[in-house]
C-alpha cells in the first residue's frame, strides 16, 4: 500500500466521524486541518499507513514540538490521530492500535478569565437599547451570559428552541446533543422586548406616509441583522468588542468569557457542580471541574478580606 493511499484513507475516516460522532462543521474543519499536517508529514517522511506505530506518532508529535506547537496543540492532535489509528485497526491495516501507547506530559490548565458581576453589569449598560438592534443585542449579551451558551449555539438559535412562557431554550450544542437550559428574569426580558420588535431589524419604520410599509419577511433564526441572515459567530465577536470598547479595562474579553461568568459565578452562588455541567452541556464533569479553582480563589478571597485572622498582620500578632 502507497503513502498515496493516506488520501483515499483519511477521506474516508473524515466521512464516517461526520456521520457517526455528528460533529459541527466547525469540528470537522479542525479535525481536518490536523489530519492534513499529519498527511503531508507521513509522505515526507516516506511513512504508509501499514507502517504506523507508537515511534512514529510519537515522532510526529515531536516534530509539531519543534515547530513550536505548545502540548495543548499536540494533544488536540493526538486526539485527532487516535481516532484514525483505530480507523487503520477497523479497516485491518494494523493489528493493533499504537496510539494507548502514546503519552504527552502533563500540562497545568490555564485558568480562564472572568470579569465580576459588577462588570457584567457595566457591559450590559454600555448597550444602546433604543432601536430594536439595541435590543437584539442586549438579548444576545443576556442569553450567552444567563444561560451560559456557546457563540455557535447562540448564533444557531432558532425561533422554535426558545419558550418564554417556560423560561427556557433548547439548545443543540456540540455533536449535535440536545439540552433544554433555563432562562433568568433578565434574560427572558431582555429577550422579549427584543422579539416584540424583531421585524424592525428587516424593516426599519418608515416615516413616509406615502411610502408603502414592507411586509415583514419569515425568518427563522432569532438573532438576525438587516440582511435577514442570522447573526454570525464574527458578527457577535465584532458587537461585543464594540460594546466592551468604552472600558479599556475590558479590550482582553471574547464571547467565551461571558459562558466562563456564567459557570464561575452560578458557582460562586452555591450551585450544584453537576447541575451547572448539565446547563453547559460538557460531557465529561472534569471539563467543568475548572471552575471550581475559580469557585475556591473567590472564596479564599473573601476569606482574607473579611476574616478577622486571615491577614498577615493578625497572623503575627498571634506569635507574639
Amino acid at each position: 500500500m502507497s503513502a498515496d493511499s493516506w488520501d483515499d484513507l483519511i477521506d474516508r475516516h473524515l466521512s464516517r466521524q461526520a456521520v457517526e460522532r455528528g460533529l459541527s462543521r466547525h469540528s470537522m474543519e479542525a479535525y481536518a486541518h490536523d489530519l492534513s499536517l499529519f498527511q503531508s508529514w507521513c509522505r515526507d517522511s516516506g511513512l504508509e499507513p501499514a507502517q504506523l506505530d507508537a515511534a512514529a506518532l510519537t515522532a510526529y508529535l515531536e516534530a509539531l514540538a519543534d515547530q513550536g506547537f505548545a502540548v495543548s496543540s499536540q494533544r488536540r492532535h493526538l486526539a485527532s490521530l487516535r481516532g484514525l489509528a483505530r480507523e487503520l485497526v477497523d479497516e485491518k491495516i494494523l493489528e493493533r492500535d499504537p496510539a494507548p501507547a502514546v503519552k504527552l506530559r502533563p500540562h497545568p490548565r490555564k485558568l480562564p478569565r472572568t470579569l465580576s458581576p459588577s462588570d457584567i453589569e457595566n457591559l450590559i449598560a454600555a448597550i444602546d437599547a433604543h432601536d430594536a438592534r439595541g435590543l437584539r443585542d442586549r438579548a444576545m449579551l443576556e442569553m450567552v451570559y444567563g444561560c451560559g451558551l456557546r457563540v455557535s449555539e447562540l448564533v444557531g438559535l432558532q425561533l422554535n428552541q426558545v419558550n418564554l412562557a417556560a423560561g427556557a431554550v433548547v439548545v443543540f450544542g456540540k455533536g449535535s446533543k440536545e439540552r433544554m437550559v433555563p432562562m433568568g428574569g433578565a434574560a427572558i426580558r431582555a429577550l422579549k422586548a427584543y422579539l416584540d420588535r424583531r421585524d424592525e431589524i428587516l424593516n426599519p419604520p418608515v416615516d413616509d406616509s406615502h411610502r408603502k410599509k414592507k411586509v415583514p419577511r419569515r425568518v427563522s433564526a432569532v438573532f438576525i441583522t438587516r440582511l435577514g441572515r442570522a447573526m454570525t459567530r464574527q458578527g457577535f465577536f465584532k458587537a461585543l468588542k464594540g460594546w466592551a470598547s468604552n472600558d479599556s479595562r475590558l479590550a482582553w474579553i471574547s464571547p467565551h468569557t461571558l459562558r466562563h461568568c456564567f459557570a464561575t459565578h452560578l458557582l460562586e452562588g452555591g450551585a450544584d457542580l453537576r447541575a451547572v455541567q448539565e446547563m453547559l452541556g460538557h460531557s465529561d464533569i472534569s471539563t467543568t471541574q475548572i471552575y471550581t479553582h475559580l469557585s475556591k480563589s473567590h472564596l479564599r478571597k473573601v476569606h482574607r478580606t473579611f476574616h478577622p485572622r486571615a491577614t498577615r498582620a493578625s497572623a503575627a500578632e498571634g506569635t507574639d
